[in-house]
């Protein structure tokens, strides 16, 4: 395979590997147009890769579009597994609707900004004066109910299969478990329930490259959220994701005999 990536760090030793810079992708068309993949484009490359040079992409459009901001994304769950959906209210930031939903909703609550990631543009609103504060940060209002927790879990997906899951304790301050605001790593075994979730999602949404933040209240799984762009703290060895990564594009590159046997081979054990 002969692969084109915009991401140095998160491709450093794949091999037959071109690494290029963002802003200067079409001086390259033709070495586009050949690659085999291109990998980790900036969401703003996608059109004129996928559509004007006929790229093929990785990760796949729907982690990038799927994972755009947390409105389309909650809505993409609540149409696949709403079941696992925390209770969210979505509307256009105006008084009434500002009212609507500090009325509607069981207090305390989450809001969130469309678009953040690593804990940013998540509140906890007890009061009135939150809501004011949040209110006055955003164009669209995001509420959400309030699980009580004191972690979560991640879940990497990687391709079609979980490549490994663990936990991520509430940070001193309480409220957020990313690790990028205080959480902490916990590498107890992280139950089915809740990696089978996530792979649901995935396959259900096409997304191939994504950590997924799921919840367990009373032995049920909710979807929180996901990355696609997920830290590394807690996959282990080095090489690890870089093998994954680099099978899950052989196999989706190899021919397929429509009439050819079965894939027999299970998923990869969750690690722990």
């Amino acid at each position: 395979m002969h692969l084109v990536s915009f991401d140095i760090f998160r491709t450093l030793g794949f091999p037959n590997t071109t690494v290029l810079k963002p802003d200067q992708f079409l001086r390259h068309k033709e070495l586009l147009r050949e690659a085999d993949w291109v990998l980790f484009p900036e969401y703003w490359q996608l059109n004129a890769l996928v559509h004007g040079l006929k790229c093929r992409v990785f990760p796949s459009i729907a982690s990038y579009r799927v994972g755009h901001d947390k409105i389309e994304m909650t809505r993409a769950f609540q149409a696949v597994a709403p079941e696992h959906t925390p209770w969210t209210l979505i509307q256009a930031n105006g008084p009434v609707e500002r009212e609507m939903i500090w009325d509607t909703m069981a207090h305390p609550f989450v809001a969130k900004l469309p678009k953040s990631s690593m804990g940013e543009g998540v509140w906890l609103i007890e009061t009135r004066e939150d809501w004011r504060r949040y209110c006055e940060r955003t164009d669209v209002l995001y509420a959400q109910e309030y699980l009580p927790l004191d972690r979560d879990a991640r879940v990497v997906v990687v391709g079609d299969r979980v490549l490994t899951a663990y936990w991520r304790t509430q940070a001193d301050q309480g409220f957020y478990n990313n690790v990028a605001r205080g959480g902490r790593i916990d590498t107890s075994p992280v139950p089915p329930v809740m990696t089978d979730l996530a792979l649901r999602l995935a396959r259900e949404l096409g997304v191939d490259h994504a950590g997924f933040d799921i919840a367990l209240v009373e032995g049920y799984p909710y979807v929180l959220e996901f990355n696609r762009l997920f830290g590394n703290q807690g996959l282990g060895r080095g090489g690890e994701l870089q093998d994954a990564i680099l099978a899950y594009l052989r196999r989706q590159s190899e021919p397929r005999d429509p009439d050819g046997p079965v894939d027999p081979t299970p998923l990869w054990p969750v690690a722990v």
